[in-house]
């Protein structure tokens, strides 16, 4: 039987793997992508919950992939439109009021005090200068700390400059706040419970933290470093985030690559301790000179490659990241469009139902317990808002993130889940009279469900926690921070990956960058 031979194997077909194997195939070699689901995108899919109801499935909202790679693989032309850009944030809480924040304008209106009102634009207008040094952080492999090489100097020294260039006075403040809680920060600033509430919700979004956890301003540095180079804010792609995976599908086969869905891999295959290609399920070998994983480092590394390929001290770095997940995702199709009390007409923009950063704080306590959080905060949209073909004609859907659940439930999800479900729509009912009523349909993905159904380990977003201490150029772990392991000739390029999680690309675009620059 003859053998397959690529220049490169992508092991899965999620957004990271697909912008890798465009970005490779642009360049000429020849490149194979193997998706172990009848499908592409991993998570980022659309799909139907609910006859004739359709989901984005994980991330709701599209307003961190750089518009630089949007450009660079020409996603327009493959389809990529946009149903809804800068997007509005809507802060509800039952009692309070309402507060809608515009990120575009960095302004927010309704219910705010003169001097908060004042205080928004100059708070935004700093962060995102802050951020915006960030970025040569996440937009480049990292360095290899004490290498020597010119590469590594050379990228040190562009975010020396970034950083230099802000001024002596920006500088100390970045320093002094990187390492802080959201909750202090957002202390000094503003006096709004309910604006608090939305931005320390941005902080911890996706995350095992609470408002009051260290570290959760360099979130939501992150997050804004990301969303500046966006550039056009919350977003909702017409068709939802599986057309944004669609359109990377195209752009990867019209550049040359080929791509073969409902193909698990079983193992990474090694010969002379290189990586020599994979072999799948059905029992079929690939070759390649290298292979790129876009799976999470613990499936990569303990389950397709193997422990024993690897020295022990690696193999405990990896055991002990973090990557049990903390959010659930949950859908409803309704029969009608709901109303959201404080918001006039309809939601065109994101509800978010955090009333404080204490009440966020709260909810994260029953977590730490292995418990899901009584009184949970979410990130609502109603799709069918901006986009109706998502529902039958005159219907609609309803996407929430929620945080928190626990991947590893003290009573088991079996016995939860039902209970848990009845307390987010206890949750949409306060803010929306009669939406429970008009619900058709629900589901819930749990983090165990997501591990399962996106075969990610832990079933956490990012792969593995985004932290100071699984960043940069200890992500995922030290020793494995240049996408390249250590077993020569396997990369990889997903979540896990610098510089993280959410639908950015970033991972599968500096990936194929290596690689490129080590088959010279």
């Amino acid at each position: 039987m003859s053998v397959a031979r690529y220049d490169a194997v992508v092991v899965g077909g999620g957004h990271n793997g697909l912008v890798c194997a465009a970005y490779l195939a642009r360049a000429g070699r020849s490149v194979l992508v193997l998706e172990a689901n009848p499908h592409v995108g991993g998570a980022a899919v659309t799909r139907e919950f609910a006859p004739g109801f359709r989901v984005s499935a994980g991330a709701h909202l599209l307003h961190l992939m750089p518009k630089r790679l949007i450009a660079e693989l020409n996603l327009s032309r493959h389809g990529l439109s946009m149903a809804a850009t800068h997007m509005p944030t809507y802060a509800l809480a039952s009692g309070v009021g309402t507060v809608r924040i515009e990120a575009a304008a960095r302004s927010a209106s309704d219910g705010l005090t003169a001097a908060d009102a004042q205080a928004l634009p100059e708070f935004f207008g700093r962060m995102h200068t802050l951020a915006a040094a960030l970025w040569p952080l996440l937009e480049g492999i990292p360095p290899r700390l004490g290498a020597g090489e010119w590469r590594d100097r050379l990228t040190m020294a562009r975010l020396g400059i970034k950083l230099r260039l802000l001024g002596r006075r920006r500088l100390r403040e970045l320093l002094r706040i990187a390492g802080m809680c959201v909750h202090d920060l957002l202390e000094e600033h503003f006096h709004s419970p309910l604006l608090k509430g939305a931005l320390a919700f941005d902080a911890v979004l996706g995350t095992n933290y609470g408002p009051r956890s260290p570290g959760t301003v360099f979130t939501l540095l992150y997050r804004m470093a990301a969303e500046g180079a966006a550039g056009q804010g919350l977003a909702q792609p017409a068709g939802g985030l599986g057309a944004l995976s669609e359109a990377l599908e195209s752009a990867a086969s019209a550049a040359g690559a080929e791509i073969r869905t409902a193909t698990p891999v079983q193992r990474i295959l090694v010969d002379g301790e290189r990586a020599c290609g994979v072999r799948l399920e059905s029992g079929e070998q690939v070759e390649a000179k290298c292979v790129i994983s876009g799976a999470d480092p613990r499936t990569t590394y303990l389950k397709l490659l193997g422990a024993e390929q690897l020295d022990a001290g690696f193999v405990r770095r990896i055991t002990h990241l973090r990557t049990h997940g903390m959010t659930a995702k949950f859908h409803a199709a309704l029969e009608r469009m709901p109303t959201f009390l404080g918001i006039d007409g309809i939601p065109r923009g994101r509800v978010v139902l955090a009333p404080s950063p204490d009440a966020i704080e709260r909810a994260f306590n029953h977590a730490k317990y292995g418990e899901f959080s009584a009184s949970p905060v979410l990130e609502v949209v109603v799709p069918t808002s901006c986009d109706a073909a998502l529902a039958p004609a005159g219907k609609h859907v309803l996407s929430a993130i929620v945080q928190y659940a626990p991947y590893q439930l003290r009573e088991g999800w079996d016995s939860g889940r039902a209970r848990f479900t009845d307390l987010i729509l206890e949750t949409l009912e306060r803010h929306a009279p009669g939406l429970r009523a008009a619900v058709s349909a629900t589901e819930l993905l749990t983090p165990a469900d997501i591990e399962a159904q996106f075969r990610i380990s832990g079933g956490h977003w990012h792969h593995a926690e985004l932290a100071l201490d699984q960043f940069f150029t200890m992500r995922p772990v030290i020793g494995a921070a240049q996408y390249r392991a250590p077993v020569p000739g396997l990369y990889l390029c997903g979540a896990g990956t610098h510089p993280g999680g959410g639908v950015l690309g970033m991972g599968g675009r500096n990936a194929a960058q290596q690689v490129l620059r080590e088959a010279r």
